[in-house]
């Protein structure tokens, strides 16, 4: 386990209000873990394009061009 890790996690714990609960660490973590995922995919260069997106909001009867 880094030392880098170590810290983040810290400081997660640290930001979370006196009334969290396991759930809401949880929470947190996978919210962070998803973000790191998700800049890591970018950098490889994997991500939708603006057509991909346009196409799944429509599924979802969003306008996207709105």
């Amino acid at each position: 386990m880094s030392a880098v890790f170590k810290q983040h996690a810290h400081m997660l714990v640290e930001r979370l209000p006196d009334s969290a609960t396991w759930d809401d660490l949880i929470e947190q973590v996978r919210f962070h873990k998803a973000v790191e995922e998700g800049l890591a995919a970018t950098d490889r260069g994997e991500f939708a394009s603006d057509e991909d997106v346009r196409r799944v909001f429509a599924r979802w009867g969003v306008d996207a061009e709105g």
